[in-house]
């Protein structure tokens, strides 16, 4: 695994993790130690002293945002934490697992995780993994990692975006790209979601 500065950043520090010294394409193949050393690169960076919030994400697929096909993650210093993460706090999140629950929404659980598809998500198998008690940052990528077998099992190869939002409470984040973001999403921030949750968990458990 190695870090090295994005060639064409975006933003005045960005950097790019590469996954493995192997040609993997997918996130999904990434061996257990692999991840490891992933969220090891990962946190370290989150405790960065200097930087007001690190962003990490992970662009999978040229639908999604990645112009590679080598397994990699993107880490983005922000000067401050972006809207969305401020606008998040720990309640409504453990809200969203309760409802996952009682929806039969939950795809996974393990190692102090819950992994579960979003009851109103923008786009088909938009899912959530989340911390229930103790749990890490590699914990999580494990979790990730099973999310994208199963999704890679129930759909094909899937372009998908994932990140991490850290704060008083982080959690990671899927947004599968099934469906093309047109002009009532983009504009009017209304999204139409072809694939009921309740079977988009369905699928994800099979698969």
């Amino acid at each position: 695994m190695r870090v090295v500065p994005n060639l064409y950043p975006a933003f005045q520090r960005q950097e790019v993790v590469i996954h493995s010294p192997r040609h993997v394409r997918t996130f999904a193949e990434l061996s257990d130690e692999e991840i490891g050393l992933v969220a090891e690169a990962w946190t370290a960076r989150l405790d960065d002293a200097g930087a007001a919030y690190v962003h990490p994400l992970i662009n999978e697929g040229r639908a999604a945002g990645s112009s590679l096909p080598h397994s990699h993650s993107q880490l983005v210093w922000l000067p401050e934490p972006p809207p969305a993460v401020q606008a998040e706090r720990p309640e409504p999140i453990q809200e969203l697992l309760s409802e996952a629950r009682a929806q039969n929404l939950l795809v996974a659980e393990e190692n102090g995780l819950a992994a579960f598809c979003h009851p109103v998500g923008r786009l088909p198998y938009e899912a959530l993994i989340v911390p229930l008690a103790e749990a890490t940052v590699t914990d999580g990528l494990r979790l990730l990692r099973a999310l994208v077998a199963r999704l890679r099992s129930a759909e094909g190869e899937v372009p998908w975006n994932a990140w991490l939002h850290h704060g008083g409470t982080w959690h990671i984040e899927l947004l599968p790209r099934l469906s093309i973001l047109a002009g009532l999403e983009l504009g009017a921030g209304i999204y139409v979601n072809s694939l009921p949750p309740g079977q988009a968990a369905e699928n994800l458990r099979a698969g």
